[in-house]
């Protein structure tokens, strides 16, 4: 731990909880899934499409924090709900994005969204500034989102409106982390996100037939014969080269928090680039020991939640 963040416990897990699986799927089984009340809000994008955002707006409120789900993810997520309550309950506002393709419909553009895309970020960011122009701004991504975080901070170094951001379970090296979930039993994390991802893609060739089709059986493999081709990046090797969050993490001047676990069995704990890190004095970071993919199931509950909401109020209060 590089951290200041004051008064954070370590990471405590319950004994039978005895590896990365078990913290991943078991929380992506059990987790809070009941959304707290929010305003489902349609905003267009420049490309004459559009986002769904559930809004948790707390007038009194002084800070807005913005919220990015990981692949094939939505807001509907546990991980998003615990996060939104824990916040809202500590009177931040809340905004929660949903990428294109993974809201309540499909989006109108051929397109869906990616590790490192970064544009429907600055969109959002955008409208949140011309609604509410005197709040502070900060935003948590998980995995995916996490990556695209990154980027998007790299990016906009010195010039986001962002003054906080926490990003987790991030996958700093894109192919290595295709690779993972490509062999044993990663696996079955790729057949879980193949599934929806094909259905999606079937759905869409339906009104755009000349989208590339998908014969491939990994995650590598729709990457290289659909994402890559759909946005402009020549094969899978070269997408992941580059959108992936270790390129980007020394360019960040704004103060980010990043949070990885040790067992994380679809991020391998190798590609984080601790040594960028440590050099730049914007980011700290937390590694547990144990822990999953975006699931780390706490002795007591809610470790996760308290160290995103302690990091931005240390931050933006």
């Amino acid at each position: 731990m590089k951290t200041n963040l004051r008064h954070v416990p370590a990471f405590i897990s319950p004994r039978w909880y005895f590896n990365g699986h078990m913290h991943t799927v078991t929380r992506s089984l059990t987790g809070d899934t009941n959304p707290p009340a929010v305003e489902r809000i349609e905003i267009p994008t420049p490309d004459d499409d559009f986002l769904e955002l559930d809004c948790a707006i707390k007038p009194d409120s002084d800070e807005i924090i913005v919220l990015f789900h990981g692949l094939e993810g939505s807001t509907d997520r546990y991980y998003i709900v615990e996060t939104m309550k824990t916040l809202l309950e500590n009177d931040f506002s809340v905004v929660a994005v949903n990428f294109r393709s993974c809201g309540s419909k499909l989006n109108n553009q051929p397109r869906f969204y990616h590790s490192g895309e970064t544009n429907d970020y600055r969109t959002v960011f955008r409208w949140i500034r011309q609604q509410y122009p005197n709040k502070k701004m900060g935003a948590v991504g998980f995995s995916l989102g996490g990556n695209a975080l990154v980027k998007y901070l790299s990016e906009e170094a010195g010039s986001t409106p962002l003054q906080a951001a926490v990003a987790i379970s991030v996958p700093y090296d894109l192919r290595l982390g295709s690779i993972l979930l490509s062999s044993g039993i990663h696996r079955l994390y790729g057949y879980y996100f193949l599934r929806t991802l094909t259905e999606k893609l079937e759905k869409k060739r339906q009104q755009f037939p000349d989208l590339p089709s998908f014969s491939g059986s990994t995650i590598y493999d729709f990457d290289d014969q659909v994402t890559a081709p759909i946005h402009g990046f020549d094969g899978a090797d070269d997408y992941y080269e580059q959108c992936s969050a270790r390129r980007f993490v020394e360019d960040i001047t704004t103060h980010t928090l990043l949070v990885h676990s040790h067992e994380d069995p679809m991020c391998p704990i190798e590609a984080m680039p601790l040594a960028k890190i440590n050099q730049n004095k914007f980011t700290d970071y937390i590694i547990t020991d144990s822990g999953g993919h975006v699931g780390f199931r706490s002795k007591p509950k809610g470790w996760l939640q308290f160290v995103i909401e302690n990091y931005l109020s240390s931050n933006l209060r």
